[in-house]
């Protein structure tokens, strides 16, 4: 009797083991542009949720410093990951190329981490959804992508649908912070672009740790500026900022090595659609009928685009 309940633990490990690699066949078997819409989709997702972390942590703390604390707990939580393969695993090829691309995405933090605080929700998500249409555009001159009609006719629904919800929210309160907010998009567009690049011969976990790494070392001196010893709680939220963080960028590095970076773009207007509901289940904020009009136009959008693209160039 008593060496069932380890042989009962055992067959539950076995029989989650067995399903995961059914799960995992079926999907390798998916289009990888569809494999690279879903990586992207859960991008959105966890973005999203850190998004809503960091705004409040940017509140009550110096911007600048909840940005490097940010990424520091992002390397913390990847720590065991590296301990356990070695360093020398992680070593990228192009260190160069590394720092680079966490030197642009440290400028657009800054940016958009300077304007944070100043102005809404509704701003700062219109605003965050011009970046697909530089990256679109980025593609095309930079990797000289095909840009199929179906692409730039899904992220032009997609916008639609973002205008749709948040025009009647758009106050113009934030002034010149809706400015600098905007500015951040073409820099964040160039991280991506460089991303894109870098995933030729990067894998994805070598990527995301030297964002961690790079974007730690360059924001540190500016944290130090206005420095403010977090509380417990603090430094718990940015733990759980490090954990989604990293995961967001994961998945996103995943999906720019799975397609075309142009390709991923028209599902990311998703994301206003997971802040909806985010917004709905967690703090009961009911969503408006815009909300609902243009949370449809960019489900809608998505899908057919997600559609075309499982069934190729021709379908």
């Amino acid at each position: 009797m008593g060496r069932s309940a380890p042989t009962a633990a055992r067959g539950k490990r076995h029989l989650f083991a067995r399903h995961a690699a059914v799960a995992h066949r079926r999907a390798s078997r998916l289009d990888p542009t569809l494999h690279a819409l879903l990586w992207s989709a859960a991008s959105g997702l966890l973005f999203v949720l850190l998004n809503s972390l960091m705004r409040g942590l940017s509140i009550a703390l110096d911007p600048f410093q909840t940005q490097f604390l940010r990424y520091l707990m992002g390397l913390a939580v990847m720590l065991p990951f590296i301990a356990r393969s070695g360093f020398a695993a992680y070593k990228p090829h192009n260190t160069l190329g590394q720092f680079t691309r966490g030197g642009v995405h440290t400028i657009g933090l800054c940016i958009w981490f300077t304007a944070i605080p100043h102005i809404s929700i509704a701003d700062t998500t219109a605003i965050g959804f011009t970046g697909p249409i530089f990256i679109m555009l980025g593609a095309v001159l930079v990797f000289k992508e095909p840009m199929r009609w179906e692409r730039w006719l899904a992220a032009g629904l997609g916008f639609g649908g973002v205008l749709i919800v948040v025009a009647p929210k758009l106050t113009g309160s934030g002034g010149l912070y809706n400015l600098v907010m905007l500015a951040s998009a073409p820099v964040f567009a160039a991280s991506f672009l460089m991303t894109k690049a870098l995933t030729r011969y990067e894998r994805t976990e070598v990527i995301v740790v030297w964002q961690a790494i790079t974007v730690t070392l360059f924001s540190f001196p500016l944290a130090l500026l206005h420095w403010q010893w977090p509380s417990a709680g603090q430094w718990l939220l940015f733990l759980l900022c490090g954990l989604l963080g990293s995961a967001g960028h994961y998945c996103l590095t995943s999906s720019y090595a799975a397609a075309d970076i142009s390709a991923t773009q028209s599902v990311k207007f998703l994301d206003l659609v997971w802040a909806t509901l985010i917004g709905w289940l967690v703090f009961a904020d009911a969503p408006s009928r815009s909300t609902l009009i243009g949370g449809l136009v960019i489900c809608g959008s998505t899908i057919w685009i997600a559609r075309r693209e499982a069934r190729g160039p021709k379908g």
